[in-house]
């Protein structure tokens, strides 16, 4: 027996707003449903992974999910929850961004399933790109009203003045381009529920107002919403100090990425625990309790982080992040540090104090390198002399057993770093150059 998609939103906190006589349809029907993504870079991050998780419940729950990429919109900017317009891309950017998008969301959605719940993935300009003007004000223009569209809280935000440039025409008619998406979605592919972050309601319901008005009453479409997740503070979700936390691995390295689900709070791996993830509730509520018995073993956190970890790059990046998690709080090896790709080791290494060496400085001793006024990761050549007679400096992980040890290119992780140690908490990372 299928599970019910508006119920699996409902208890993981996915369910913001819902159109009546949603639920009935998805009872009574296998559904076609989209969800629009918007093209401007070419990797999601991972405040589009609530929508992409809502398609995957989808279809897990046995209906068809569509992925929207909006090439055509993508060219113009959404006025949704934004104070500025966005910047316009070229067709071949966009095309690429769209192949490197949909690499990611397969690996969320079955593109190969059998039958007719086999996602699939459109792009709005393939329609909208010989669609004149003339055209466009007449099929679609004439059906639905300025008063209609001025009444939209996305319209209202930027004519009363809380953002700074206005709202332009092109943006003004953003909701009408979006409500086409459905209406030509809904007629050639049977698609009745549009699904969105909840800033999107207004759009969405324009595009149920403008399949009824075109079609007749007796069309039915559907909206239904998620939340728009924040943190247990209020601040925006999936924003770090960095910026945004993407789902490549050359954008956020499966570390970095890792790493930012371990770190959230208990209240929101609470929540996030059910929105990012596929597990079931009976696995969730256990996790909930094991959590409370002793949260400082942040059970909820690691189990998160491990699932996105797989779900988004694989089991060997995680077992990788894991690694280089343990290289900077545990014990690890030499071996391991050097397994370490470039972006990873100054991720996990990322605030340490940093020096640059001269190569041609290669070969001398330890002891010469490291107290040098432009390497000063000991004060004196006697402090560190007794620091390594006592045990208490490695480098790249391996004790120093004579302060006196040359250092040569050969000690140089990707040819270029050496990280040295002293006492157990004390990191320097030096770049060779």
């Amino acid at each position: 027996m299928a599970k019910n998609f508006v119920e699996e939103l409902r208890w993981r906190g996915m369910l913001a707003q819902i159109m009546p006589g949603t639920e009935e349809l998805l009872n009574k029907e296998t559904v076609t449903a989209y969800l629009g993504t918007d093209p401007t870079a070419d990797s999601l991050h991972i405040g589009h992974l609530c929508g992409i998780m809502m398609l995957r419940h989808l279809q897990r729950c046995g209906h068809k999910p569509i992925i929207l990429v909006g090439g055509a919109t993508g060219m113009i900017g959404d006025p949704s929850g934004k104070s500025q317009e966005r910047n316009l891309l070229d067709a071949e950017t966009l095309y690429h961004n769209q192949e490197c998008i949909k690499r990611q969301v397969a690996k969320f959605l079955d593109f190969n399933a059998e039958g007719p719940t086999k996602a699939e993935m459109v792009n709005n300009y393939d329609w909208m790109k010989d669609f004149s003007f003339l055209d466009f004000a007449r099929e679609v223009g004439k059906h639905i009203t300025v008063n209609y569209m001025m009444a939209k809280e996305s319209v209202q935000q930027r004519l009363n003045g809380t953002a700074r440039d206005g709202l332009s025409f092109t943006e003004f008619t953003y909701q009408l381009l979006q409500g086409y998406d459905f209406l030509h979605l809904y007629k050639t592919k049977g698609c009745k529920l549009q699904l969105g972050g909840n800033d999107q309601w207004g759009n969405m319901t324009t595009g149920t107002e403008l399949i009824r008005r075109k079609l007749g009453q007796e069309a039915e479409a559907f909206a239904l919403t998620c939340p728009l997740i924040t943190k247990a503070d209020g601040k925006k979700f999936g924003k770090t100090e960095s910026g945004n936390v993407w789902l490549d691995p050359a954008r956020t390295s499966p570390y970095a990425f890792y790493q930012f689900w371990l770190n959230v709070s208990d209240e929101d791996a609470e929540r996030y625990i059910k929105i990012f993830t596929s597990l079931d509730k009976e696995t969730i509520d256990a996790l909930v309790e094991e959590h409370k018995q002793d949260p400082g073993r942040r059970t909820l956190q690691r189990r998160l982080a491990e699932e996105v970890t797989v779900m988004v790059h694989s089991q060997e990046a995680l077992d990788m992040a894991i690694e280089a998690s343990n290289i900077l709080f545990g014990k690890s090896t030499k071996e391991s540090l050097m397994k370490l790709d470039e972006q990873t080791l100054l991720d996990v290494f990322d605030g340490v104090p940093r020096f640059a060496l001269d190569k041609s400085l290669l070969g001398q001793a330890a002891v010469e390198l490291f107290t040098r006024d432009d390497v000063k990761v000991f004060a004196s050549k006697g402090e560190m002399r007794k620091l390594v007679q006592g045990g208490g400096v490695s480098v790249n992980k391996e004790k120093l057993t004579a302060f006196d040890k040359p250092v040569t290119s050969d000690d140089l992780i990707n040819g270029k770093y050496i990280l040295v140690q002293r006492g157990k908490k004390n990191y320097f990372l030096i770049t060779v150059k």
